[in-house]
């Protein structure tokens, strides 16, 4: 399921990289209570992820429909009820909360969760799917959980939840980034290699 932004007019030579630079990275620095607290609520959404990942992206296509172009098997499709039942959507959306589930493994060991997240942001660069769109995810995600959670969804386990996918989004952004320019030099090495 690969992904897809070309259409969208952006630059994909060396000048976007100075053009989106990535934020630096925020230190997710969560308390034992915190990571309890995110740990308790995952295991409450784990029953649901298949649906929760299909609510999440099918919220993502209708709050930013540009979306759907980054996604080649569902670029074309209109009819929501019919993209709810793709199988290819319940597959990605299942991919994506797997890697919910390892982030939220992974927070108390930062070094990996931060690995984790660069490796992601750069195969996003491979797809061709700028970090323009990365924070809408988080925001979809809890959007369909919280009717999952009911009263366990509070302010702080909404905030807990936020920080953790702006953190990953900022990494995943200089993933991206690195990957970006880590193939223009290629690029140019090789220009300069057949210049020769």
């Amino acid at each position: 399921m690969g992904c897809v932004l070309s259409e969208l007019g952006l630059g994909w030579g060396a000048s976007s990289v100075q053009e989106e630079a990535a934020p630096p990275d925020p230190m997710l620095a969560l308390s034992q209570e915190e990571v309890r607290l995110l740990r308790d609520s995952w295991r409450l959404i784990q029953d649901d992820i298949s649906k929760v990942g299909v609510i999440m992206f099918v919220r993502l296509f209708e709050t930013h429909p540009e979306c759907k172009n980054v996604f080649f098997l569902f670029r074309d499709v209109d009819d929501l009820q019919r993209l709810r039942a793709s199988k290819e959507l319940r597959t990605h959306g299942l991919r994506v909360m797997s890697f919910v589930e390892k982030s939220v493994a992974r927070v108390d060991h930062p070094e990996h969760l931060e690995q984790l997240a660069l490796e992601l942001g750069k195969s996003h660069y491979r797809y061709n799917a700028p970090p323009k769109y990365y924070q809408y995810i988080g925001t979809e995600f809890m959007s369909a959980v919280q009717p999952i959670l009911k009263e366990k969804w509070t302010p702080e386990v909404e905030n807990i939840w936020q920080r953790l996918f702006t953190y990953i989004s900022n990494v995943m952004q200089r993933g991206y980034h690195e990957e970006e320019m880590r193939k223009a030099e290629e690029k140019n090495r090789h220009r300069s290699q057949n210049a020769v």
